[in-house]
C-alpha cells in the first residue's frame, strides 16, 4: 500500500472533520497535559515551557486541543495530507493557538521529525501503516528518556463490523463516498449495515463515513498482537485508557486477553507507553501534590455550575462541585503531602488516579 493512496484518501476526506469554530474546553484536555503526564509517569516536574510534543499523523484537528492543553510547549504536527494540515492550521489560528508548527511529510522520516520529544501522540495512526512495528520503533527513537508515547490502534473485535463492510465494499469495487452513501440509504432498516452506521459516531459526517469504509490500509489487533508490537521496542505499557480499563496495565492485558478469547472486546486499544520512565512517585515525607495545569481555570470558576471533565482515562468523571474545586485549588502550586490530614490524603488519592492531581518526588519542584 503506497503513501500516495493513503495521502489521496485524506486529501479527499480530511479527518476528523469538525466545524472550524468548534471549540474545546481546556479542562477537557487534562489527559493531554504534558506536565501532568510527566509527573504521573516520572514523578518529576517538567516545566510547561520545556515540553516538546510531536503529533504524528496529526489529522485536521488534533493540534488545536493539544496546544490548548499545553500553551507553553513546543508542538509539531506532521501529516501526509495538505488538506488535513490546512484545516488544522485554521483551527489553531481561529482559536489563537500559536505554539504549533505543522509539516507535511512522513513522520517516519527523521528529517521531518528529528526530535527528541517528551511526548508523542500516535492516535489512530500506526494501524494505517504498511509496517506498524517499524513505525513504533521510529517513534521510540525520537523519545527522550522518560518520554511518553500515546497510541490508539483498532481492536480486532471492536472493529469487526466496520471491517466486514469495508472488505465487502472493496470486493464490490465501491471506491467513492457517493456510492457508500447510496448503499447505506438503500439498506433495509434493521440490517447489519444500517444498524452499524446508525450506531457509529464516526458515520455522522462524510469524513467519518469515508474513514470507516474507504480507507485503503487498516490493521486490527488483539491484545497479544498489540503487545507483540510493543515487545519489538524497549517501550513499556504505563496505563491503558480505553473504556473500563483497569489501572494496572498487566491486569488489563489479562482482562483483554480473556475478552479476546471470547470475542467480546468492544473497545479499541488506547495505551500510554514509556521509554525508561522513572515511575510514579510514592507518598513520602518530601512528596508534593500539584494540580494538573489544564484544570487551573476550571477550579478557579466562581460559577455554582459544576464542570464535568469528559472521560479520558477509561471511566466517567464526577462533577467538579464547588467543594471539589475549593479542594483542588489548594494545589495550584505544589503542596507538601504531609500538610494534609488523613481524610484529605484519601480524597487526594482519588484525584491522583484521575490525573487531576500529580504527585512529585522530593526535590523535583525546584526546577
Amino acid at each position: 500500500m503506497s503513501f500516495r493512496e493513503v495521502t489521496g484518501h485524506y486529501e479527499r476526506h480530511p479527518y476528523p472533520y469538525y466545524p472550524l469554530l468548534a471549540s474545546v474546553r481546556r479542562y477537557d484536555t487534562y489527559a493531554m497535559n504534558l506536565t501532568a503526564l510527566w509527573g504521573r509517569f516520572n514523578g518529576e516536574l517538567l516545566p510547561e515551557q520545556d515540553g516538546k510534543i510531536l503529533l504524528s499523523g496529526c489529522g485536521a484537528f488534533a493540534p488545536y486541543p493539544m496546544a490548548l492543553a499545553n500553551p507553553a510547549a513546543e508542538i509539531t504536527g506532521v501529516d501526509l495530507a495538505r488538506h488535513n494540515l490546512r484545516r488544522a492550521r485554521l483551527h489553531c489560528l481561529l482559536h489563537r493557538r500559536f505554539n504549533v508548527t505543522l509539516r507535511q511529510g512522513d513522520f517516519l522520516d527523521p528529517s521531518v521529525t528529528p526530535g527528541p520529544y517528551h511526548f508523542i501522540e500516535a492516535f489512530g495512526v500506526l494501524h494505517h501503516l504498511d509496517d506498524p512495528a517499524a513505525g513504533m520503533q521510529a517513534l521510540e527513537r525520537r523519545l527522550l528518556p522518560g518520554g511518553i508515547l500515546r497510541v490508539m490502534v483498532y481492536g480486532r473485535y471492536a472493529r469487526q463490523e466496520a471491517e466486514s463492510v469495508r472488505r465487502a465494499m472493496r470486493l464490490l469495487k465501491v471506491r467513492d463516498l457517493a456510492a457508500v452513501k447510496r448503499m447505506v440509504k438503500r439498506s433495509a432498516p434493521g440490517s447489519r449495515l444500517r444498524n452499524y452506521v446508525d450506531a457509529a459516531w464516526e458515520a455522522k459526517n462524510d469524513s467519518g463515513l469515508a474513514d470507516l469504509f474507504l480507507h485503503p490500509n487498516v490493521t486490527t489487533y488483539r491484545i497479544d498482537e498489540f503487545m507483540e508490537l510493543v515487545g519489538r521496542t524497549g517501550l513499556k505499557p504505563l496505563l491503558f485508557t480505553h473504556l473500563d480499563a483497569l489501572a494496572d496495565p498487566q491486569q488489563e492485558i489479562i482482562r483483554l486477553r480473556e475478552l479476546d478469547r471470547r470475542r467480546e472486546t468492544r473497545a479499541n486499544i488506547i495505551c500510554y507507553l514509556g521509554r525508561d520512565c522513572k515511575g510514579a512517585a510514592s507518598p513520602s515525607s518530601g512528596s508534593r501534590l500539584m494540580l494538573n495545569p489544564a484544570l487551573r481555570e476550571a477550579v478557579s470558576l466562581l460559577s455554582p455550575a459544576a464542570p464535568v471533565p469528559i472521560e479520558r482515562l477509561g471511566h466517567d468523571n464526577p462533577a467538579l462541585s464547588w467543594g471539589v474545586r475549593r479542594f483542588l485549588r489548594r494545589f495550584i502550586r505544589p503542596r507538601a503531602e504531609l500538610e494534609l490530614s488523613v481524610t484529605e490524603r484519601q480524597q487526594a488519592e482519588e484525584y491522583l488516579q484521575r490525573l487531576f492531581l500529580v504527585r512529585l518526588r522530593e526535590g523535583s519542584c525546584s526546577h
